[in-house]
């Protein structure tokens, strides 16, 4: 079980640095072996948070044989070895000088509470991690997000609130009524916030999940929870998407009903609480919404899936999870798309399209004829091959227990084409070949001033088969139908995250900032160059990590 206290020590000697910090031979599939950076090196100062609220300060003890022994796996599916650490980073290779700000990666990060291990990997307790970047150093450090829910369990030594798959256990009969009526008021379903991180236009950072009382603000610098983000108008609302279109000036967002089954379309101007009414989409099939988290836009058009794996009710009830947790597959029901306007609220098109299932869109844009006019909107997706499967391969008894088979299931670059001509169907094919990327294809990131138009590159986590989860990362090019792939053997990479370079006029001129799980139980940083895709610089963990979602760039002012 992992140790979790706030550690408050100094690590000092050569030799303690030289094993912490010691690569080794290790080779990556893409790039060469690199020179570490000795004058970074010599600077290292290891030095643990000591600002650690008023306590004494409390020692990690060293872990026996057996922990050792364990520890040597993949840190990936584990939970975070201490709450809290900070400390500049030994850098093989050379940063960019021009890289100065802070990457913040969100996601479940602690999988037990006390001897109970939880279920799957959307829910563990957030974990948010900080890479600072700034003349060519970096100082990386993680902290536990201070929820209602991770704060209740701490000091109950149980789960308190309802998460993805876990739920209270009642102490009685009574109590159980009781969390019934919590549930349907929305008081028992969890604000643990391991889903994404987004900077809003004014400022300031939240963290997000699909709850909306799941809204949290926290320091960028210090990884500080503020406290909740508070939506000041009367839209109400209990869930909503976890991955909101964010830019320096408004947050569009979906809000999913559950009771007259559509979708509120709302947009947040920055410098503001207040979320506003652009429109609803009506649900045309099944008994409820389709799940929605995330969604694309285009420069005039929000474009709203409406997936067959719908929200539901029932399974929300139980105590014990389905095989789709709180949702239902209804292939009977079909699946649309509905695309609206920005500016009225108009629904422009509203078309049938084939079975799909994905969690993240990439991007969307506008397909236009000779004469300028708009015939058609664009939105890809990693798109699961309308396999609702995956769902399930992400308990973490699945991911822990990978013995060399392939089980991963089959995913593409999905791209729709909605025509604006009336026309009731819309198209969905495959934007490349999966071959390109090894049929595996999640967790995306494009370069951001692109947003809603039309684009050339994305950045994703792709396959190296035989493997049960996304093991590499990916560029995909969509105009030449290509695909570039990094790989290190046994290694979980999270989410690619590209920032560009300023004042770049390409639109893969940057880099490409990941976190890697390493075979070894160990982790690293990692950069690679946004246009030859190639290693540039990687800096090792103090000590694996598990493994995160989604992340933001807060650049240095």
């Amino acid at each position: 079980m992992a140790s979790f206290a706030s550690s408050t020590t100094k690590i000092y000697g050569n030799k303690i640095l030289a094993d912490m910090f010691d690569h080794g031979k290790h080779e990556p599939y893409f790039g060469s072996k690199l020179k570490k950076n000795e004058k970074n090196k010599k600077k290292l100062d290891l030095k643990l948070v000591t600002k650690v609220a008023s306590q004494l300060p409390v020692i990690v003890p060293p872990p026996d044989q057996e922990v050792i022994n364990k520890e040597k796996k993949l840190a990936a599916w584990t939970s975070v070895r201490q709450e809290r650490w900070e400390g500049e980073l030994v850098v093989e290779g050379e940063l960019p000088l021009w890289l100065n700000g802070t990457y913040l990666r969100n996601g479940p990060g602690q999988w037990h509470i006390g001897d109970y291990n939880f279920r799957h990997l959307f829910d563990g307790y957030a974990t948010l991690v900080r890479l600072h970047f700034e003349n060519g150093r970096l100082i990386m450090g993680h902290r536990q997000i201070e929820s209602d829910a991770y704060k209740a369990a701490k000091s109950s030594n149980k789960i308190c609130y309802r998460e993805f798959s876990e739920v209270p256990k009642p102490d009685n009969f009574l109590s159980y009524i009781g969390d019934m009526a919590k549930l349907l008021s929305g008081a028992s379903l969890t604000d643990n916030a391991n889903t994404g991180v987004v900077k809003l236009g004014d400022g300031r950072v939240v963290c997000l999940t699909e709850t909306i009382k799941g809204s949290i603000v926290i320091d960028p610098n210090t990884l500080d929870t503020i406290g909740k983000f508070e939506y000041s108008d009367s839209l109400g609302g209990l869930i909503h998407s976890a991955h909101p279109v964010v830019t320096d000036s408004e947050f569009i967002t979906l809000i999913p009903d559950l009771i007259n089954p559509g979708y509120l379309v709302v947009r947040m101007e920055a410098g503001t609480n207040e979320r506003k009414y652009i429109g609803r989409v009506s649900c045309r099939g099944g008994p409820a919404p389709g799940w929605v988290h995330s969604f694309p836009v285009t420069e005039n058009y929000v474009i709203v899936p409406e997936m067959s794996l719908r929200y539901c009710a029932q399974n929300l009830l139980k105590a014990e999870p389905t095989p789709l947790y709180k949702f239902e597959w209804h292939p009977d029901s079909k699946a649309f798309v509905h695309v609206m306007c920005k500016a009225s609220g108009n629904i422009v098109a509203s078309v049938e399209v084939p079975l799909y299932v994905t969690f993240h869109f990439i991007n969307g844009y506008e397909e236009k004829d000779e004469d300028g006019r708009v015939t058609a909107v664009i939105a890809d997706c990693c798109e699961h091959s309308a396999d609702t499967t995956i769902l399930d391969k992400l308990r973490l008894e699945n991911l822990r227990s990978f013995n060399g088979k392939d089980v991963l299931p089959d995913a593409r670059v999905g791209r729709f084409r909605i025509p604006l001509d009336g026309s009731p169907y819309g198209e969905l094919e495959a934007a490349l070949d999966p071959n390109e990327h090894g049929k595996g294809m999640d967790m995306c990131s494009i370069n951001p001033a692109y947003l809603g138009k039309k684009y050339r590159y994305a950045y994703a986590c792709g396959a190296k088969r035989p493997c049960n989860f996304p093991n590499t990362l990916t560029k995909i090019d969509l105009f030449d139908k290509k695909a570039k792939n990094w790989y290190d053997e046994g290694a979980v990479p999270s989410e690619p995250f590209f920032v560009a370079r300023p004042s770049a006029t390409e639109e893969d001129d940057g880099v490409v900032i990941s976190m890697i799980s390493d075979k070894n139980g160990e982790g690293y940083a990692l950069i690679l160059d946004g246009s030859t895709f190639e290693e540039i610089a990687r800096a090792k963990f103090p000590y694996g990590l598990p493994y995160g979602l989604h992340g933001c760039w807060v650049p240095k002012i």
